[in-house]
């Protein structure tokens, strides 16, 4: 079954007004993304793509478009993606010439399906996938050119309980993998690596400058684009995070 790419759907469509309802908004996304049951293709970037059961869908967003288009690609040299879903963002890394790419996610689901793209594409030979908790995967060593994140801008409550492996891509108890992202970063950099992070206006932006003043880092907007959904305008930002 092949899903049309709709700008419609981008997932911001319904800008909440407080806490309250940002985390219905979230409620509903998870229920978007983690509607189909049977294994798909989805068209994106000018390539056809597996899409597996219960992994974040590229098709109902412009972020993952739009940030694989901004991303500086370190061409011949390595990019790590935390939260890689269906790969796309990795996969076209090594297309545009990085010679090593680590993706990582907590889903397996999403795991399986990088790791099928990689092959569809033909880089299985260059893009290692590995099941994560942020960095808990990574050798401690392991360093890179390029690090980023589509992340989970929803902040849930202290109380919530991840009770499905789509709630990782949507939701960010207390923005604690925020935090770890923004405090240990800049540790898994080369000399002259660069560290970026997807945000978009569905997240608490005062609260993700506040961990990032924590964590001893600045940040900076490199890209940013307004989407609409009928009259709704959804802000996109990549973020680049540094000393």
């Amino acid at each position: 079954m092949a899903i049309p790419h709709a700008s419609s759907l981008v997932e911001s469509s319904v800008p909440p007004p407080d806490g309250d309802a940002l985390f219905d908004v979230g409620l509903r996304l998870v229920e978007r993304h983690d509607g189909g049951r049977e294994a798909r293709e989805f068209e994106l970037l000018g390539l056809r793509w597996d899409l597996v059961p219960q992994v974040f869908a590229p098709v109902h967003t412009d972020s993952t478009e739009l940030f694989t288009e901004w991303l500086p690609f370190p061409v011949g040299g390595s990019l790590l993606e935390v939260g890689c879903g269906a790969g796309v963002t990795a996969v076209m890394a090594a297309l545009a010439g990085c010679a090593r790419v680590t993706a990582l996610d907590i889903n397996p689901e999403a795991v399986r399906n990088t790791e099928l793209n990689a092959v569809r594409h033909g880089v299985a030979d260059r893009v290692r996938v590995l099941r994560s908790d942020l960095y808990d995967a990574l050798a401690p060593g392991e360093r890179f050119d390029v690090v980023f994140w589509n992340s989970n801008v929803i902040c849930a409550p202290e109380e919530f309980v991840y009770t499905r492996p789509m709630q990782y891509a949507i939701f960010d108890r207390s923005y604690a993998t925020h935090y770890r992202y923004l405090r240990d970063g800049l540790t898994r950099l080369t000399s002259s690596g660069r560290l970026f992070l997807g945000f978009n206006s569905l997240g608490d932006a005062e609260r993700l400058h506040s961990l990032a003043a924590e964590s001893g880092v600045r940040i900076t907007e490199r890209e940013r684009t307004t989407r609409r959904a009928g009259d709704v305008p959804v802000t996109f930002q990549l973020l680049e995070v540094a000393p």
